[in-house]
């Protein structure tokens, strides 16, 4: 039987278009890094880019949100389709070890750090505002919306990742890696050593 190895990696890791404000040097770096890793992978290495669940919901551009605006909006009923396609192709393809790679920070995507804040607080009107700015005043004017919705990075899952957790954390020879877009060498290392574990791992 072939061996099939999968890395569920959020789609913005591998292009930072998807990225809601638009990419900075950070993230086309970031992009840069994940691609030279998974051209490194060997053959029976696949990837799974599940749809951006923030796309799905609000397209693009979008303001800088929390998990609690984004579930006050709607997002779980895109989680649940995206989780269940990620369950599918795990049921089907019955992949012998499985890397999820999600972001920190993301209000969605984020493995062991998102962003919260009170929903309620959230200026509502901004989504519209920030569709139709230009990228140079977006990138100008998002870290005003964090400060004026009081979005703060805090402990937990986003909303994608903890449903993801719930569904495949208790699966043998499963591994989650967040990526820090200000400081990714210590995640893509982490990637590498988990890849050079399961690969010394005896053959079936």
């Amino acid at each position: 039987m072939k061996v099939m190895k999968l890395i569920v990696v959020a789609p913005c890791l591998l292009t930072p278009f998807y990225v809601y404000r638009g990419p900075k040097d950070k993230e086309y770096r970031t992009a840069i890094e994940v691609r030279k890793l998974i051209s490194s992978l060997p053959e029976d290495w696949h990837i799974l880019a599940y749809p951006c669940p923030e796309f799905e919901l609000l397209k693009w551009p979008r303001p800088p949100m929390s998990r609690e605006v984004f579930e006050k909006l709607g997002i779980k009923r895109v989680i649940q389709d995206i989780a269940d396609f990620i369950g599918r192709v795990i049921t089907e393809e019955k992949p012998d070890a499985i890397i999820f790679v999600g972001v920190k920070g993301s209000p969605t995507c984020g493995v062991y750090t998102t962003t919260s804040s009170d929903p309620d607080n959230y200026p509502l009107t901004k989504i519209q505002e920030f569709f139709y700015m230009k990228k140079n005043e977006r990138i100008s004017r998002y870290k005003d919306i964090i400060k004026v919705a009081g979005l703060n990075l805090v402990k937990g899952s986003g909303a994608l990742f903890g449903e993801l957790m719930k569904r495949f954390g208790e699966l043998s020879n499963t591994f989650w890696v967040e990526i820090d877009k200000d400081n990714v060498n210590p995640g893509i290392e982490n990637i590498k050593t988990i890849i050079e574990k399961i690969e010394k791992q005896p053959k079936n």
